[in-house]
C-alpha cells in the first residue's frame, strides 16, 4: 500500500491533484482546505497517503499533516461515512477548527458543510465528540489552535488557495470579496471556495 508520496505538484482540479513521482503521475484525492494550501505547479511536496482500494478503483487520498490524516481515520468510522465523504467534511472547515467543532458538538455549524445536512452532522458528534478530544489536545501542543471563519477582515486563506490554482492576485482578490460579501461571514471555506471558483470560472 502506498503511505507516502514525494514529488512535484504536476496538476491540480477542483477536488485532486497529480503528484509526479519520478515521471509517473499519482493522482490523490484532498480536501479544498489541503488543496489550497499546496504549492504551484512544478514545485516540491510530500503527502501523507491512505490507499482505498475497492472492487471497481483504487484510490489515493492525501494528507499535509499527521493530525489531518488521522482526523479522516476517525470520519470514516463513523457509520455511513466513506472516504469521499469524510473528506468532503474535512473541505469544509480547517482541521483545527474541524476538531473543535466536532468536540464542542456545534451540530447547526457542521450541518451547513456541503454535503453533510443535520442528521449526518449529528452522528459525527455523537460518535466522534469524545474521540476527537485528544487530537484536540494534540493540535494545542503543537500550536495549531483552531483558526476563525473567513471573513472579509481575514481572507487571506481564500485568496491563497485560489493563488495557489494558478489565479493572478487581482483575480484573487476580487473573487474573494465578491463571494465573502455573498455567503456572509459564517460561510465554510468550502463553500466560499466553491462560489469563488464558479464565479472565475464563469468570468471572461
Amino acid at each position: 500500500m502506498i503511505a507516502r508520496l514525494r514529488g512535484n505538484v504536476l496538476e491540480k482540479g477542483p477536488e485532486d491533484a497529480v503528484i509526479d513521482v519520478n515521471g509517473v503521475g499519482y493522482r490523490v484525492n484532498l480536501s479544498m482546505v489541503s488543496l489550497g494550501k499546496l504549492p504551484a505547479d512544478g514545485q516540491p511536496v510530500d503527502l501523507r497517503i491512505r490507499t482505498v482500494v475497492r472492487e471497481d478503483a483504487f484510490e489515493l487520498f492525501g494528507f499535509l499533516s499527521p493530525q489531518e490524516e488521522e482526523l479522516f481515520q476517525l470520519l470514516n468510522t463513523v457509520s455511513r461515512v466513506g472516504p469521499r465523504m469524510a473528506l468532503g467534511v474535512m473541505s469544509g472547515m480547517e482541521v483545527g477548527e474541524l476538531i473543535a467543532a466536532l468536540s464542542r458538538g456545534e451540530t447547526a455549524r457542521l450541518a451547513k458543510i456541503h454535503g453533510v445536512g443535520k442528521k449526518t452532522a449529528e452522528r459525527l458528534v455523537l460518535e466522534l465528540k469524545e474521540k476527537v478530544r485528544n487530537l484536540h489536545s494534540e493540535g494545542i501542543a503543537r500550536g495549531t489552535t483552531p483558526r476563525a471563519p473567513v471573513t472579509s477582515g481575514n481572507k487571506a486563506d481564500l485568496v491563497s488557495a485560489l493563488l495557489n490554482l494558478g489565479y493572478k492576485q487581482p483575480q484573487a482578490e476580487k473573487a474573494a470579496d465578491v463571494v465573502i460579501e455573498r455567503l456572509g461571514p459564517d460561510a465554510t471555506f468550502q463553500a466560499l471556495f466553491r462560489e469563488a471558483l464558479k464565479s472565475l470560472r464563469s468570468s471572461p
